[in-house]
């Protein structure tokens, strides 16, 4: 499937409405939705779910509706987040603030809590990994934007990382030099044309000084598939999902799986 066809696959895919919506803020963009499982995991686990977009606002969460209901359908409590963007009153830092304002809303819940991003959500998990009152206990990060400085020299996104950061320094929102407090998976594929697989290999190098990470690189696959629901990469991903609460690596080892299929 070329990259192409990935996206067409995802974007094509139609919207899956949430069970029900809430607020976390005064402005349109402050909300979470909700998507209920039927049965859920024996453990309990939820899962907030963050999309990418290069942190611009013509990008919003409703192509990743079909992600959340799949989650849901899994057994996972899951939160669809939105956060303001690059162009419709966000940029750093208040895209990481409202963030933080999602993961913190709603009542006090101690059920195992999982953030998965994507692309640039992937960079806003990783650094929600490196705050320890971010209320979550694992992140699994998708086709992240997980070195700021590195996709900054390489123009990853068109400019993106200079559009979101304007004058501010880069370093405390590069999760690349930001140590995780929390235990950190990994999942990219090797022929993304947006976000080079190049930046999580760097992510996951820096944590065996700064914390913990496993890598997972799917051979041949793109940015789109691995949360496009019904794809084999979208199989490792629930796969991840499900193993994040479980034992993890010791503390600053990291390691770089390669899934020859992606098959679930």
């Amino acid at each position: 499937m070329t990259a192409v066809d990935e996206e067409a696959a995802l974007f094509g895919l139609p919207y899956v409405p949430p069970d029900a919506t809430t607020v976390y803020g005064p402005h349109p963009d402050q909300l979470v939705d909700h998507y209920l499982p039927t049965t859920p995991v024996p453990n309990g686990v939820r899962v907030t779910l963050l999309h990418g977009g290069f942190w611009r606002a013509a990008y919003d969460r409703r192509h990743l509706a079909p992600l959340a209901a799949a989650l849901a359908a899994s057994g996972y409590d899951t939160v669809l987040a939105e956060y303001r963007r690059v162009g419709g009153g966000g940029g750093w830092p208040v895209t990481f603030e409202d963030v933080r304002s999602a993961l913190a809303a709603g009542p006090p819940d101690t059920r195992p809590h999982v953030l998965v991003g994507h692309s640039a959500g992937g960079h806003l998990a990783l650094c929600a990994a490196a705050r320890e009152d971010a209320g979550v206990d694992a992140v699994v990060a998708v086709a992240a934007v997980a070195d700021l400085a590195r996709a900054r020299a390489l123009g990853t996104g068109g400019g993106a990382v200079d559009a979101l950061l304007g004058d501010r320094p880069a370093a405390e929102a590069d999760p690349a030099l930001l140590r995780p407090r929390v235990p950190v998976a990994l999942l990219h594929g090797s022929a993304d044309p947006e976000v080079p697989v190049e930046l999580s290999h760097r992510y996951a190098v820096a944590a065996r000084l700064l914390g913990s990470a496993e890598l997972r690189v799917l051979p041949g696959v793109g940015h789109y598939a691995p949360v496009t629901p019904g794809t084999a990469a979208c199989g490792a991903l629930l796969r991840l999902v499900a193993e994040s609460v479980g034992p993890k690596p010791g503390a600053g080892r990291v390691v770089l799986e390669t899934d020859p299929d992606g098959s679930p």
